[in-house]
């Protein structure tokens, strides 16, 4: 690398190792909560000021009243019949990620488009940290786009990088540099 090498996670630099089993047990009692649509009970997974932080479309969350108002339920209002099914998961001290999907029915409003009854995938990522036996960060990214393509929406107009994939557009490539 040119330079000077950027810090490299700052994050998981104090990560206590013998939190592992904990950290597991938290995440895995938090997913079944998700999948008993259970909103008003989250305080038993995460902190009062836990932060969740989504990609765009998703928004962030401060504190658990934000992340039951903003996201919890607007997500089950929009989706009903929601299944969370993590793919894999990751554990390692104070930390747990996972990727997956979500399998639901389009049963409300959702980007401004109407209920379709459609089955959709919800596809994710998430990144956990425990601290005291409470979730205090959740990063998250949500496949919205890929949500609004299986409602008939092209988030991206045409434009999407798949043009390049099915050969319908050329790729640039970058120019030289001198």
């Amino acid at each position: 690398m040119k330079g000077a090498r950027p810090e490299q996670a700052a994050l998981t630099r104090d990560n206590d190792l013998s939190q592992t089993a904990q950290t597991q047990r938290v995440v895995e009692a938090m997913v079944d909560g998700l999948n008993d649509h259970d909103i008003e009970g989250m305080g038993r997974f995460f902190a009062p000021q836990f932060r969740w932080m989504g990609n765009a479309g998703c928004g962030t969350k401060n504190g658990l009243r934000e992340f039951q108002d903003n996201w919890q339920r607007p997500f089950q209002a929009a989706f009903s019949d929601k299944v969370c099914i993590d793919e894999a998961r990751l554990v390692q001290g104070q930390w747990m990620a996972a990727f997956g999907r979500q399998e639901a029915t389009h049963s409300g409003e959702f980007m401004g488009i109407a209920p379709t009854g459609r089955r959709v995938e919800i596809r994710y990522m998430d990144f956990w940290k425990v601290e005291d036996g409470k979730i205090v960060d959740n990063w998250v990214m949500v496949d919205f786009p890929h949500v609004m393509q299986q409602l008939g929406v092209d988030p991206f107009r045409g434009q999407g990088w798949e043009t390049y994939d099915r050969g319908e557009r050329i790729a640039p490539r970058p120019s030289p540099r001198g």
